[in-house]
């Protein structure tokens, strides 16, 4: 058996800004947009790293009715908002490059690059709310 990861799930509040973000500030690149007319509320969108073609993350609108109730809408997205939905981890080989480049192109970052046992390691979040950490893992000492 060989079973690979190609795609995770991103709610987002707003796809337009989420794809903005993502492509304009984070580097990543759009790799599908489709619309669907049997689902007219339904958009798949993703983006991902240039250089993992293989991996994306698909930017998905939090459910609205009749998908799901105005209140299960609300807790999602104040789940979301509160950074409490997961978290995307981005790995490096040049991480204060990488947040430098991403500082310039307006991410706030909530960390900024440390040294862990790991490596080194910053976090910013998404518009959404949702937690990414970017790091640089080095070799265990």
């Amino acid at each position: 058996m060989s079973i690979t990861i190609a795609t995770v799930n991103l709610w987002v509040h707003d796809q337009e800004v989420a794809l903005a973000f993502w492509t304009s500030k984070v580097g990543f690149e759009l790799r599908s947009d489709w619309t669907f007319p049997e689902l007219p509320n339904f958009r798949w969108l993703t983006v991902g790293p240039r250089d993992q073609p293989d991996v994306e993350i698909a930017l998905m609108a939090i459910p609205t009715a009749p998908v799901v109730t105005d209140e299960q809408h609300a807790l999602v997205q104040k789940v979301v908002t509160s950074g409490l939905a997961g978290a995307v981890f981005l790995v490096t080989d040049d991480v204060q490059r990488d947040y430098n480049a991403m500082v310039a192109a307006g991410v706030e970052f909530t960390d900024k690059p440390e040294s862990r046992p790991y490596g080194i390691d910053c976090g910013f979040r998404d518009p959404s709310g949702n937690q990414v950490r970017l790091a640089q893992v080095t070799a265990p000492e």
